[in-house]
């Protein structure tokens, strides 16, 4: 009789070395793709808040004061949601600015806090150092100029980059984490009254609470840029790999493969 195993034994299945390498090796963190979600829910409600905040009063000036009796430094040619604000325009869209301004400084704050929890955790993990700092070879002008020479040529990325960031995203993302984001939080505490009578140097060194406006707007539209271009980058590269990755956790190509 043929050799039968045991009941109850475990059958032995044969899986292949590139699935099992996958599930094996983690492209992203839990805390790295909870707080780029947060991140991203919390940005979007910025971004729409924003808006209802900035038709209410379309104008922007320089100094610590401005009002509808004051010069602007510019304005923005769109209709506003209050009649006393002169837009060259007959009407007045609906007024939102009641809720907008609740949810926007709800989202700032949980942003505020997903970024100090995101930076905490990159130092001390060693995710900073591994995944965001360039790493020594490319810490040169030739390998920063071949890099965005194959960006500006459209050049698709090899599947190993699943797993790791390139030149250009690590610095896209060092910039934005360090330089944009905290340059955004500092103008928009600026324009607190109570954040200023209690540190009124922040809002000194910006040169007063017009200015940090006029510069909170342009740090945000820098931020949406970087938006636009970092969802282009993933649809370039694969909308569907890359957005399961930041969701399980798993690139869909093996590493070295």
């Amino acid at each position: 009789m043929a050799n039968v195993e045991s009941v109850g034994a475990p059958l032995a299945v044969s899986v292949p070395a590139s699935v099992s390498s996958v599930f094996a090796i983690t492209r992203h963190s839990f805390l790295v793709r909870l707080t780029h979600w947060i991140t991203t829910l919390c940005f979007l409600a910025l971004l729409i808040t924003g808006v209802e905040i900035v038709v209410s009063h379309p104008r922007f000036y320089w100094g610590e004061t401005g009002n509808v009796l004051t010069t602007p430094l510019f304005k923005i040619p769109i209709p506003s949601s209050r009649a006393l604000v002169p837009s060259g325009y007959n009407y007045v869209l609906p007024d939102q600015n009641g809720w907008s301004r609740y949810l926007h400084f709800q989202s700032a704050w949980l942003l505020l806090l997903t970024g100090l929890l995101y930076v905490l955790f990159a130092f001390f993990t060693g995710h900073l150092r591994k995944n965001l700092l360039p790493a020594k070879s490319d810490r040169s002008l030739r390998a920063f100029a071949a890099a965005f020479a194959g960006h500006l040529r459209f050049r698709r990325p090899p599947a190993d980059e699943a797993w790791s960031y390139n030149l250009p995203q690590r610095l896209a993302y060092l910039f934005v984490i360090f330089v944009l984001f905290p340059l955004v939080i500092w103008t928009g505490l600026a324009m607190s009254p109570a954040f200023v009578s209690a540190f009124p140097f922040t809002v000194n060194l910006l040169g007063g609470q017009q200015s940090a406006r006029t510069l909170h707007f342009f740090v945000s539209l820098a931020l949406v840029f970087f938006l636009f271009v970092h969802v282009a980058m993933v649809f370039f590269a694969g909308f569907w790999s890359r957005t399961r990755a930041m969701i399980t956790g798993h690139a869909a190509t093996p590493p070295g493969s």
